[in-house]
């Protein structure tokens, strides 16, 4: 029997936020806020060899931070223009290995990431005028050019949403509610769906390889309520988070 295990298998102290890939140097970061102590912090996970290189970056703003991108080995930071504003304000670079901040500027935004990097502006100056910025230092490479800066498409493939009767295979567990998350990959056939037993409202994930199950775990247990997609393809890894606070990783 083939089975399957996890290559990555991090807790974090926290609620998994967000997630990051970035491609280029094969890194997931994650956004970690524990609402409790009012803390955000940052991790990072090489996905080629499984070192985690940080776990617990914070910044001296403590909660108003967030994931803003990552690229080339860099992640790249935002603030919050206020507690109650979305607008985000200013930029820390962050080195993906080491954690050392790169360089910060907290008059820049990002407004997307292209093939060549990061497009950038200043907030002071209207109207605004994008240009590409080295994300090791900051610096201004040129200004923007649309037609070679299109932006950059990530390796990232989301399950479908499918009636469960597609599956058209029995399952250890009475489905609960008519849809599932479903995704092939080579042979493979990921699935996540939820059960009701017990009072207990669980989210659950099976791989099979033709009819046979190779893995299986519990995504979230003793939820309220449906769950969305709970798992992506990236390359030729699964990744996934447990129970809102638990990075896996699973290579094919």
């Amino acid at each position: 029997m083939t089975t399957l295990l996890p290559f990555i298998n991090k807790q974090f102290n926290g609620t998994i936020w967000r997630m990051e890939i970035d491609s280029l140097s094969e890194t997931v970061f994650v956004e970690i806020r524990n609402s409790e102590e009012k803390k955000v912090s940052f991790g990072s996970v090489n996905l080629l060899n499984g070192n985690i290189n940080f776990d617990d970056y914070t910044t001296p703003e403590r909660w108003l931070t967030g994931i803003e991108t990552a690229y080339d080995g860099v992640l790249l930071l935002h603030h919050y223009l206020a507690e109650t504003s979305p607008v985000h304000k200013g930029l820390i670079a962050v080195d993906a290995v080491t954690a050392q901040t790169l360089w910060s500027n907290y008059t820049y935004a990002f407004d997307y990431l292209s093939l060549n990097g990061p497009l950038l502006y200043n907030m002071q100056m209207q109207p605004k005028k994008l240009f590409l910025a080295d994300i090791k230092t900051g610096a201004t490479n040129r200004p923007h050019l649309p037609q070679a800066d299109k932006e950059l498409v990530n390796s990232i493939v989301a399950p479908q949403a499918l009636p469960v009767t597609y599956l058209k295979q029995p399952l250890p567990i009475e489905p609960y509610g008519n849809m599932m998350h479903y995704l092939e990959y080579n042979n493979f056939r990921i699935v996540s769906l939820h059960s009701f037993t017990a009072d207990r409202l669980q989210q659950h994930l099976y791989i099979m390889n033709d009819h046979e199950i190779v893995y299986k775990d519990i995504l979230n247990d003793n939820i309220q309520k449906l769950q969305p997609e709970a798992f992506i393809l990236h390359k030729n890894q699964l990744i996934y988070i447990k129970n809102k606070s638990k990075l896996k990783v699973l290579n094919f």
